[in-house]
């Protein structure tokens, strides 16, 4: 077999299934297992000499708990609390961290309680086989696929790559023994949609699988595009220029959107001969940390995350008073927020800033969507980011919780550290709601017990009622049981807003049974003194009662905490108590980056063990449940992934150090065969008897289609028509010896994309007829009769049709409509001889469960539609197991299962 050369950044598979499971950032196959934190009792005074640090240290030592690092010491009163973050062998363990309490005593330094997750098993190497070009490039082509970017580009003269990778070092995942990974930071363009990409992605060191990936969003609201707002790096985030010396402060006014006039600090720049909106008034003696408010009116969100602005200026005004200008652009606002935030972090708190240490807290407002109103607001690491608003919403610093939230998001990253997807996610911007709309309830008054007090982003609207314009409510009495949303990190990261008001609500539901003030402390002292980075809602809420408890709370008022955790269905083991109506096949498959497969009465799918100790192997078993499972691949330490079968061969990718290779066995036993192995991707592999296609990238240039024979050693590449280097074939589908494909690039000057099929036989090519001039083809299936694909026919629109035709290319039909209310937002696409299913989401402005990726089933001819399960959760990955019957991965429980019904539900109304 040739060798080819290097690729790197296009990959053009089908969409993966990416499941968050119940636990924090736990990944398909347990990627990520959070260990049971070891207790640590009151330990025996220590003379108080020297640093808490090494005090703690000494502690955790005598506990048998070494390889800890401290991050971070905070002290208040006689209270000292260390953060330590732990290694295994000089690396760093993703979510280990261990938290040290101790009070001085006479004295004498006492530990009165530790806690986090401290992983005791691992003994994994920590020497890579991986390199770090290999690392990158597997990064860069997990991002790719996750953002769908398969089709050859219009602009093909530009030739540059959409993404690029940057190693951050090697990190420990705590799964078992310990997987060691490198850790890569994905930046660029998405190709699609032209918006900024920032990806946290971690390549396994021994084989070069991406086993966990997640966006570093922090957002108030869902984005509405993949703008990056990347997590918090001291050492590789830019920041604000130094200011200059305080010159002489002034008081200053300005009106806010809802046209009070507010007292505003400013500072007088004489350079600029203007006062400008700098606020020294709360920084320490020496410091020049003040709040300043910065004009980013049309800058983009890629501008303001992870790099600071050029040319970016402080707000300013000849005068004190601030006019028209500042209002409408949210300046005052901002300003005047994040001082009252401060404020209330001070007063109530004792917490002295974002950090603890009165760091500067810098506001950027103004800010667009690259030519859009951005109705959103977001922390980038060291500065909040306020979105410009429009004719419908007002500025969103306009909104005191908004910016008590996005300021929080900051506190919450100098704290727990808590990650910014799945649970811990939700976690995170549970506590951020919470003290958003804490701080604006005290500012206005308001009592606890008015249905209203919940509400976040109320004032946000220009014409619609408070209720119609929050985002989130915190009194909406959401459960675990009956509310609980598992989707994939690719939506809404895994379930951060749609999941968090579980969590606020019972948070909410405390500050309404005890004293504002103390209910408060707990959370904070819960944030700051217990959570961990890994943190779920079981963990979060172990986290809150030890806090109360630390804080003297007793009595009623502990059963209060307890009891509003219960009444929202946090509790342990709540993942048990959410219905389903599918037959599971197999539990908690790997479905981060993978494809699950059906054919011939037959399922495959890659899992690990329960414990997630072991590397992915490929199952298979029966599509009806009976029988038991087998092990098709060899338990080799490689990483064995995206399966497909025809019911009596399997054929799957397998990862290890430089290689990938495609394998097959039959489902019966027997030896491997190796079909293809490359440096670089390969993807979505089909078989029916002796016939194998997938797809291959190439460094600079669009996909390939491949396609061999078992047995043969030489691939035949299927060229696109045009002979530029981004031109692509991609989307395979395979029956009868024929592979239904799609065709991009351009050809005589024009960008065009053809749905075509190929004979493998004969090797002739037939262009499929099109209704009209589509702007985006989908995934293809193929049957012995028709040729199905997904169509989009308005560039701007995210509405496909399902359109047929004929083998022999005459008949094209749209089954399923691409414009109108019926039409649906199809991401995925398998068919059988009786029914067609499309994965897919219901247009709707606001992301619920019933705008989530759900599979519809039509008859062949589009007579009939329906829904193939009413499960609340996101399902994906499907694969037609033969008549209406339909294997695919449901997130509805919080893990990603394999599932199975034998016909649709129907109406799920």
């Amino acid at each position: 077999m040739r060798e080819r050369r290097a690729r790197t950044a296009r990959r053009t598979a089908r969409p993966r299934a990416r499941i968050t499971s119940a636990a924090a950032l736990i990944s398909a196959a347990a990627l990520v297992v959070p260990a049971p934190p070891a207790g640590a009792a009151a330990g025996p005074p220590t003379a108080d000499t020297g640093s808490a640090a090494d005090a703690a240290l000494a502690h955790l030592a005598a506990q048998g708990k070494r390889d800890l690092a401290p991050l971070l010491t905070t002290a208040s009163g006689a209270s000292e609390t260390v953060r330590f973050q732990q290694k295994h062998r000089g690396v760093d363990v993703l979510g280990g961290q261990y938290v040290v309490r101790m009070q001085r005593q006479s004295g004498k330094r006492v530990v009165t309680g530790a806690s986090g997750k401290y992983f005791t098993a691992l003994t994994t190497d920590t020497t890579p086989e991986v390199s770090e070009e290999i690392a990158v490039e597997r990064a860069v082509d997990a991002t790719l696929t996750r953002l769908d970017a398969r089709q050859g580009q219009e602009d093909e003269s530009a030739g540059a790559e959409p993404l690029t990778g940057t190693a951050r070092g090697l990190v420990v995942l705590p799964r078992g023994t310990g997987v060691l990974t490198r850790h890569v930071t994905v930046r660029g363009t998405d190709p699609a949609s032209g918006a900024p990409v920032l990806e946290e992605v971690y390549i396994d060191a021994a084989d070069g699988y991406p086993v966990l990936e997640y966006s570093s969003i922090r957002t108030f609201d869902v984005p509405s595009r993949n703008f990056p707002t990347g997590p918090y790096d001291p050492n590789g985030t830019p920041d604000a220029p130094r200011p200059p010396a305080p010159g002489p402060g002034a008081l200053g006014s300005g009106v806010r959107a809802d046209g009070t006039t507010v007292e505003l600090r400013l500072d007088r720049d004489e350079a600029r001969k203007e006062y400008v909106m700098r606020d020294y008034s709360r920084t320490r003696d020496g410091d020049r940390k003040p709040i300043a408010t910065w004009d980013a009116r049309h800058r983009g969100p890629g501008e303001v995350a992870g790099t600071w602005p050029a040319d970016l200026k402080e707000f300013g005004s000849a005068t004190p008073a601030f006019g028209k200008e500042a209002t409408e652009t949210g300046a005052v606002d901002a300003h005047w927020a994040a001082g009252r935030v401060l404020d209330y972090y001070k007063s109530v708190l004792g917490r002295d800033g974002i950090d603890g240490r009165g760091m500067a807290v810098n506001s950027l407002v103004g800010v667009w969507d690259y030519g859009h109103p951005l109705k959103n607001a977001f922390w980038a690491g060291t500065k909040a980011a306020y979105g410009n608003g429009d004719a419908e919403y007002r500025p969103f610093s306009a909104a005191l919780d908004v910016v008590g939230h996005v300021m929080t998001q900051g506190v919450v990253e100098r704290t727990a550290g808590l990650v910014h997807a799945g649970q811990s996610g939700a976690l995170a911007g549970a506590v951020a709601d919470y003290f958003g709309a804490a701080i604006e309830t005290d500012a206005r008054g308001t009592s606890m017990d008015d249905p209203a007090s919940g509400l976040l982003g109320e004032t946000l609207c220009r014409t619609k009622s408070p209720r119609e314009c929050a985002v989130r409510d915190m009194n909406d009495g959401r459960t675990t049981a009956k509310s609980f949303v598992g989707v994939g990190f690719t939506t809404d990261n895994g379930g951060v807003h749609l999941n968090s008001t579980i969590f606020s609500g019972a948070l909410w539901d405390i500050r309404k049974d005890l004293d504002r003030a103390l209910a408060d402390r707990i959370v904070h002292r819960a944030l700051t003194g217990y959570m961990t980075p890994l943190d779920g809602f079981t963990e979060g809420r172990d986290a809150v009662i030890a806090a109360a408890r630390e804080l003297g709370v007793t009595g009623k008022d502990l059963r209060a905490v307890e009891r509003a955790f219960t009444a929202h269905g946090i509790v342990p083991g709540w993942e048990l108590a959410i219905g389903v109506d599918t037959d599971r096949l197999l539990g908690r498959v790997t479905s981060d980056r993978t494809n699950v497969g059906a054919g011939g009465g037959w399922w495959v799918a890659p899992a690990s063990n329960e414990s997630g100790t072991e590397a992915n192997s490929i199952w298979a078993g029966r599509t009806d449940g009976t029988g038991e499972k087998r092990r098709i691949s060899p338990n080799d330490g490689r990483d064995h992934v995206e399966p497909a079968t025809d019911g009596r061969t399997v054929v799957w990718v397998a990862y290890r150090g430089n290689r990938v290779e495609v394998l097959a066995r039959p489902i019966a036993g027997g030896p491997i065969k190796k079909l293809y192995a490359d440096r670089h991707g390969v993807h979505s592999p089909r078989i029916e008897g002796k016939d194998v296609v997938f797809e291959i990238g190439q460094r600079k240039g669009g996909n390939r289609v491949v396609y061999l024979r078992v047995g043969e050693i030489e691939p035949t590449e299927v060229q696109p028509a045009s002979g530029r280097l981004w031109a692509a074939t991609v989307r395979p589908s395979l029956s009868n010896g024929r592979i239904a494909y799609t065709d991009s690039g351009r050809v005589y000057g024009v960008y065009r994309q053809d749905t075509k099929l190929l004979d493998i036989a004969t090797g002739k090519v037939t262009v499929l007829p099109q209704i009209g001039t589509p702007s985006g083809l989908g995934q293809t299936a193929i049957t012995s009769k028709h040729v199905f694909w997904l169509v989009k026919d308005v560039k701007d629109s995210d509405r496909t049709a399902v359109r047929r035709v004929g083998l022999d290319g005459t008949g094209v039909v749209d089954i399923s409509p691409g414009q109108g209310e019926d039409a649906l937002y199809g991401v995925g696409l398998t068919a059988s001889e009786d029914a067609v299913t499309v994965t897919a989401r219901t247009p709707d402005s606001a992301l619920r469960s019933e705008t989530l990726s759900k599979l519809w089933q039509f008859s062949t001819d589009g007579s009939r539609k329906g829904r193939v399960s009413c499960d609340r959760g996101e399902q994906l990955g499907a694969a037609a197991a033969g008549g209406t019957r339909v294997v695919w991965i449901d997130a509805t429980t919080g893990y990603p299962d394999l599932v199975t019904r034998s016909r649709p539900a129907g109406n799920c109304g």
